[in-house]
């Protein structure tokens, strides 16, 4: 559980990252875009490791959670929290709807079934001889006012994300034997202070969209596009 955490902690942070190049100029993130596309069998060799890595995280989560069932089948008659945070109580719910999200998000902007028009988005790097794809426009289009609702359930998604990683991140230095009673202060407020910075850089993209403050290129053949499109879809 603590290692795949690992793994997955990490790739949050560097998704996080180039995300953030959105706020830069449209050539930044199409072009970051383009160079992790050319990875080819590589870029798809990370994919089937990171999806490893969640499907241990999920197996090991079912595993102990039937074991600490069975260390007490019997329930207490009255419950009452003295340390475990809200947090680390709903880490099996607020895992599973992070899981749901993970497989929307992966429709949404990855496989564009959600939105096969993304598909058709093309912009123009000068050092490529072909088209690449509009990352930039994509995005400002998933997360424009027209698709509001998207944007909150992503905000609403990544507060849930980060009420996984505020437990998560604690317990994965304790199980992994870093965390003693002189560290368990300092790592605790550190994951906090980590999981706000995390939910800020993710939450920031559809705030941005919903304000207007990121706007897609060639806006108003877009908005044709997605209207023809729109007629024709059941």
């Amino acid at each position: 559980m603590a290692l795949s955490g690992v793994v997955l902690v990490g790739f949050v942070i560097g998704h996080m990252a180039g995300n953030l190049q959105m706020f830069l100029p449209p050539e930044y993130i199409n072009r970051y875009a383009y160079k992790l596309q050319s990875l080819g069998p590589l870029l798809w060799g990370i994919r089937l490791f990171l999806l490893l890595c969640i499907g241990i995280h999920i197996i090991t989560a079912i595993l102990l959670v039937k074991e600490n069932r069975a260390a007490r089948p019997q329930k207490y008659t009255t419950e009452k929290s003295v340390q475990a945070s809200f947090s680390s109580r709903v880490m099996p719910m607020s895992g599973l709807i992070v899981l749901f999200f993970l497989i929307y998000h992966l429709l949404h902007y990855t496989v564009k079934l959600t939105h096969p028009e993304f598909k058709e988005l093309s912009y123009k790097l000068p050092e490529v001889p072909h088209l690449v794809h509009d990352v930039y426009s994509m995005v400002a289009v998933g997360f424009s006012v027209k698709y509001w609702y998207v944007s909150l359930f992503y905000i609403l998604a990544t507060g849930l994300l980060c009420s996984h990683l505020s437990h998560g991140m604690s317990s994965m230095f304790q199980s992994l034997g870093f965390r003693n009673e002189k560290w368990r202060y300092r790592l605790s407020r550190s994951a906090i202070v980590s999981v706000w910075v995390i939910f800020t850089g993710f939450a920031i993209l559809p705030i941005a969209g919903l304000l207007g403050w990121i706007q897609p290129l060639n806006a108003e053949k877009l908005a044709t596009n997605y209207t023809i499109s729109n007629k024709e879809s059941p």
